[in-house]
């Protein structure tokens, strides 16, 4: 994991340098809310979706058509789950997780129309940090060995498109998880979101 997040790193770098050259540059603050749920390996769970935020400060530099944008954020995803197969046999029984993350977002996208007015369509790797977690799964989760024990960082990739109007910036992202999100790989879950976000460019 460490590797991957050097990489997207270094890759959010040298995409920088090469667009810098010959570009226009805007920085700006976003927000937004997202609908988020935890998909486990082989269906061992039905879960519905909870409603989470994101806040935090976004870049945009490119020209030709061509820009990178990379993201910091503050946020709320996770999970509710409403039953769980036990013995091949599904019971209802309630338990939700709730992380707060801090996502680095590392777009490339491109735009058709001006500064001021354009659609835009985007895509890229987002890395997040776990900062804070709230589990009350209960005792028939806890029951599945290491099932609600979660990593601190994940990899997961967003794709989606955008619209500039003025100074503001709206975009709508889904966002599939890449890494098992749980320590344990038998009960493998992904975090997959959909994010509507409205921004404000400052420069």
């Amino acid at each position: 994991m460490k590797k991957i997040i050097l990489f997207t790193c270094l890759f959010g770098i040298t995409s920088i340098t090469v667009m810098a050259q010959k570009s226009k540059f805007t920085f700006g603050i976003k927000g937004g809310v997202n609908y988020s749920n935890l998909k486990t390996k082989d269906d061992l769970t039905d879960q519905k979706n909870i409603m989470g935020y994101q806040a935090g400060i976004f870049s945009r530099v490119g020209g030709a058509g061509i820009y990178f944008q990379p993201e910091l954020y503050l946020g709320t995803k996770g999970n509710e789950f409403t039953s769980l197969d036990m013995n091949s046999r599904m019971i209802d029984v309630k338990g939700k997780i709730k992380f707060t993350t801090l996502d680095l977002p590392l777009l490339v996208g491109t735009k058709i129309g001006s500064n001021k007015l354009n659609l835009r369509f985007m895509g890229g790797p987002i890395v997040s940090f776990i900062i804070d977690e709230n589990n009350t799964l209960g005792s028939a989760y806890n029951s599945l060995s290491d099932f609600g024990n979660y990593k601190k960082q994940t990899l997961g990739f967003q794709a989606g498109s955008g619209i500039d109007l003025g100074n503001l910036t709206f975009d709508v992202r889904y966002e599939s998880g890449l890494s098992n999100v749980s320590q344990s790989e038998k009960y493998s879950q992904q975090q997959n979101v959909f994010h509507i976000s409205l921004g404000f460019k400052l420069l």
